[in-house]
């Protein structure tokens, strides 16, 4: 790419063409700040946070969306400039709710960090039109406190470009402008579907998961409940950013370690549910393929996909694979099988899951997802809510020694740990439909045309003479560009598998908040999703159907896969969601 040269703070720098002077500043090493700025989705210039001077101009510029020219000299840090950011973020201030100490994003706060780099006082030097805003936590899975919204719409980007899904939006003109759902609706009135990406973008604590730590710590302290925890793939390449480590760290050991000091009676892995998944939807998949369809089988991991399906494509519902999740999987054979293994009854076992994505929040609250007569899984813990617990107890996270996961649900395969990329539900499937439909072991099992980051991959592959053709799409705006082109007739598919968060679980709603200055120039998904597949790289077994528990359990329990007892545990329904 041709280089042009600019002078940024009097120093001769280069920039590639076609960069905006933001852009060209990151690459040579000047950060600019930035409020509302987020990379191709979100380039509006509208918080001012990033102007700069450019000789020749007859005002500041917004350096977000202002494209470099040969010979363009900026300014970046002079006095002119650091006035304007300090007054618009005076100006921020003036209408936002100031109660740090108690948010939860205090030191974690795009907006606080700034006030304290510009040193911008706690009292505001303007006054004017400040409305108060009524708390909205009626979503299942999330509040929202208007009171701390900097109007950056970073959410509503998130919600309409990534997700396709746009529920939410600027209502209102002037002073009275604010972020809400049509009509003004709660949140919990309309078609969102949970999955919390609006939650990862916001700047400021002005959206957040309902944090239900405190039910756990009060099942903890119950002596009547046997507590056990299950930590879902990706959780372990993304936990340690909570605690300043590398993104993409692998710190399983210490999450155990962790779980294990926090009290829990028992510590166990969501990969190995991930094994008994993969085992049902392979089996799903071949019993569809022996009798023609329907087609395609899309996967049913991705609650915020399946919430998505049922409100705007009910349609498709026959299309849905009618696994339980890995989450929920667990759950209904903790409060099964287990329970009769250890001699507890199901109403005394206290099941929490550790996971990426705030969607959970709402599966747990399912219908039809109650195999022992009592709730599969009792609370989802979003990573964000663990790490705080972590803290909360004193656990110094990083020193401590890595220890394992408790047995029976211990010791997971390679396709288990792949689940929290996209493409790996899908890579997972094959390995074992492929040797289900071979009759016999395969020496080639790695399909890695549905790996990587792209928001729709595709490939064909023959499996025992059969050529089957498969998509694996994540975030929900991809999931309908792939839908509509299958409506139309233009594709064909034999298997799809749908994450609802662009890039997968690694990418959830749930995850640790990363500020815009990260995830504008740092590619966060293909970290974290490096660390899972180099697990999966050194694991002993790598498909699901070689799992030694997996195979106990179902000759003990469950019988054949997708035999009636294994349906009646590990399956469920699904309904359309028309009171939206």
């Amino acid at each position: 790419m041709k280089q042009i040269d600019i002078l940024i703070n009097g120093k001769q720098c280069q920039a590639p063409e076609g960069s905006t002077i933001l852009e060209a500043a990151r690459v040579n090493n000047i950060d600019i700040p930035t409020l509302c700025y987020l990379k191709d989705i979100n380039e509006i210039g509208a918080c001012r946070m990033c102007v700069v001077e450019v000789v020749g101009a007859k005002s500041l510029v917004t350096s977000c969306v202002y494209p470099i020219k040969e010979g363009m000299e900026i300014v970046t840090n002079s006095e002119q400039v650091f006035q304007s950011r300090k007054t618009n973020l005076e100006l921020v201030l003036s209408t936002h709710e100031r109660k740090c100490l108690s948010c939860v994003r205090n030191g974690n706060c795009e907006l606080q960090k700034l006030c304290q780099e510009f040193s911008v006082e706690d009292e505001g030097y303007y006054d004017g039109e400040n409305y108060q805003y009524d708390f909205d936590d009626s979503a299942v899975h999330m509040y929202r406190n208007n009171n701390k919204c900097i109007l950056c719409r970073r959410c509503v980007a998130a919600c309409s470009k990534w997700q396709d899904v746009g529920v939410i939006g600027a209502n209102n003109r002037g002073f009275k402008t604010h972020i809400g759902c049509a009509y003004d609706k709660d949140l919990g009135e309309v078609a969102c579907i949970s999955c919390g990406q609006c939650i990862v973008v916001c700047p400021t604590g002005a959206i957040a998961e309902k944090d239900q730590s405190r039910e756990v710590w009060q099942a903890l302290a119950d002596p009547k409940k046997h507590v056990i925890v299950q930590t879902a793939p990706s959780t372990r390449v993304t936990l340690g950013e909570a605690f300043g480590l590398p993104i993409g760290t692998n710190v399983e050991g210490k999450m155990v370690a962790s779980l294990r000091a926090l009290g829990f009676d028992r510590v166990f892995d969501t990969n190995v549910a991930a094994d008994f998944t993969i085992m049902e939807e392979a089996t799903e998949f071949i019993d569809r393929i022996s009798n023609n369809g329907p087609f395609p089988l899309f996967t049913s991991c991705s609650p915020g996909w399946v919430k998505y399906c049922e409100s705007y494509y009910p349609e498709l519902i026959p299309n849905l694979s009618s696994c339980k999740s890995p989450q929920q999987m667990f759950g209904a054979l903790a409060k099964t099988w287990y329970a009769k293994k250890m001699g507890i009854e199901a109403k005394d076992i206290y099941v929490v899951g550790i996971m990426p994505c705030t969607a959970k929040k709402f599966e747990v609250k399912r219908e039809d997802e109650a195999a022992s007569g009592f709730s599969d899984v009792d609370v989802a813990l979003t990573t964000r809510e663990l790490a705080r617990m972590i803290a909360k107890a004193g656990i110094r996270f990083t020193e401590l020694e890595d220890e394992r996961f408790d047995d029976p649900f211990g010791e997971a395969t390679g396709a288990g740990y792949i689940f929290g990329a996209s493409g790996g539900v899908m890579e997972a499937a094959l390995r074992t439909a492929s040797e289900m439909l071979a009759g016999h072991s395969l020496e080639q099992f790695e399909f890695t045309e549905v790996r990587g980051m792209e928001g729709i991959k595709e490939a064909s592959y023959e499996l025992n003479g059969l050529t089957v053709k498969v998509a694996a799409v994540s975030g929900m705006a991809n999931a309908k560009k792939l839908i509509k082109r299958m409506q139309e007739g233009d594709e064909f598919y034999h298997f799809v598998e749908v994450m609802g968060c662009p890039g997968g679980c690694i990418n959830g709603g749930g995850q640790p908040v990363q500020p815009a200055s990260v995830r504008n120039f740092i590619d966060l998904k293909r970290k974290r999703a490096a660390g899972l597949y180099a697990e999966d790289r050194v694991k002993k077994l790598r498909k699901s159907n070689d799992s030694p528990i997996v195979q106990l359990v179902y000759h003990e329990f469950l019988g054949e896969p997708g035999s009636q007892k294994a349906h009646q545990i590990l399956h469920t329904s699904y309904q359309p969601r028309s009171e939206f």
